[in-house]
């Protein structure tokens, strides 16, 4: 017999079927709670709730583990490239050989963008926020291809999931040239995916640019670490949006919105604004871990803690490892590596930090790397974006081949008014 838990309310008792992931997560269905009893759940923020059951990705918080599609991220970080990663993701499975190179050659024919889009950027001020304009110009997108907006047909959503793939970089790094007055770089197609995106960033019509492999490679690894990471906010963002069968355009726009939050994307442009406000200030990590815990002090120590993990988060082992890697390459001598370091190395000992499980997480190193490279700041979560369409696309298409989705509609406590009469303005 299917397992219950039963639940006493008002004399009746309720059975709830208790439904189990195939990691022994368990969840109690309340489905049908309201018609039964007339009763809600009130969740704020949603921190008990499961909107969905996914096979995608598979987080333990609380042993630090993150696999996509069963796959342990440390192994994929190692081993895969990030477009092998969102084949994976978006299809199920990894690639043959001949799969995946279908799947690139689909994404690299798709680079550029339409001539009018390019327009679209002299409407934008210079000072204007790369994510703003990203998610404008990719919601756009669905007014040049009007013939393949259908969420249930199968050949528009893939034809739709190229394009996406293929043009973000274009977006992401005409956002940013725009912003320095700097002329538009067409997409080179005999290049890699990032090789090709750093090239548009960095490179200029006047003289050649060379990629570095090392940097090249190293964008790779962050994007797979951003690839997907279950149902957080841009992620569920985009899943209410496309539960009204929204189309995908429309979709990952409004996710992207939700990433530009400085709770959510933003964060590691956090941790850098506090490593440079350390370094200016002269300060060292004791001291300001001290400002920190002092509850008439606001200061934050940004990058540590996160809403799932209460373990060390297993992408910032791997995006420390990587940090050296890259300035040991450029030869930079980073005091905010030294400070970030200095940071972790004191909190992991501090009783303070320990008992509240807070660890460093995806954000605390990237901006360092990010930094290195000579990515602006302000395309941090662009970079973000960038790394986690794939998961956005897996998961907006799940949830339309889930039978038993439906649009989303959370309900409410009311604490408002109660019922009153309208009285009329010159009697006020």
């Amino acid at each position: 017999m299917p397992k219950t838990a039963q639940l006493i309310l008002d004399g009746q008792t309720i059975e709830l079927p208790i439904v189990e992931g195939t990691e022994g997560e368990k969840a109690l269905d309340i489905s049908k709670l309201r018609s039964q009893t007339g009763y809600i759940t009130l969740d704020n923020g949603y921190v008990n709730t499961g909107s969905c059951q996914s096979a995608i990705t598979f987080i333990d918080g609380e042993k630090g583990i993150l696999r996509y599609r069963g796959f342990p991220i440390e192994e994929l970080a190692e081993r895969s490239t990030f477009l092998e990663v969102a084949y994976l993701l978006i299809r199920g499975e990894l690639p043959t050989k001949p799969q995946l190179d279908n799947f690139l050659g689909e994404i690299s024919r798709h680079t550029m963008v339409h001539e009018d889009v390019k327009r679209f950027y002299t409407g934008f001020p210079k000072k204007a926020h790369p994510m703003a304009v990203c998610a404008a110009v990719i919601g756009a997108l669905s007014t040049f291809y009007q013939d393949s907006l259908d969420p249930r047909n199968e050949a528009s959503v893939e034809f739709v999931t190229y394009r996406l793939m293929a043009k973000i970089p274009t977006i992401a790094s005409y956002s940013y040239k725009h912003s320095i007055g700097q002329p538009f770089m067409y997409p080179d197609n005999s290049l890699d995916y990032y090789s090709n995106f750093l090239r548009m960033m960095f490179a200029t019509p006047c003289e050649d640019y060379a990629v570095d492999p090392v940097i090249s490679q190293v964008l790779d690894l962050l994007l797979i670490l951003h690839a997907d990471h279950e149902q957080n906010c841009s992620t569920s963002t985009v899943r209410m949006v496309g539960s009204a069968q929204t189309n995908l355009f429309a979709s990952i726009a409004a996710g992207v919105s939700a990433l530009w939050g400085r709770l959510h994307g933003g964060a590691n442009q956090k941790v850098i604004e506090m490593l440079d406000r350390i370094e200016q200030e002269g300060d060292s990590g004791r001291t300001f871990l001290d400002r920190c815990k002092d509850r008439g002090d606001t200061t934050r120590l940004m990058g540590f803690g996160h809403r799932v993990y209460k373990n060390f988060d297993p992408r910032a082992k791997i995006i420390k490892d990587a940090c050296y890697r890259v300035l040991n390459h450029l030869g930079i001598r980073s005091r905010q590596l030294e400070i970030a370091v200095e940071l972790e190395e004191r909190a992991l000992e501090d009783s303070y930090f320990i008992e509240r499980r807070l660890y460093p997480n995806v954000d605390f190193y990237s901006g360092i790397i990010y930094k290195a490279i000579g990515i602006p700041v302000n395309m941090f979560t662009v970079l973000f974006a960038i790394g986690r369409l794939p998961g956005w696309i897996s998961q907006w298409i799940e949830m339309q081949r889930d039978g038993e989705a439906r649009i989303g509609r959370p309900r409410q406590i009311y604490v408002g008014s109660q019922k009153r009469s309208y009285v009329p303005l010159e009697e006020r």
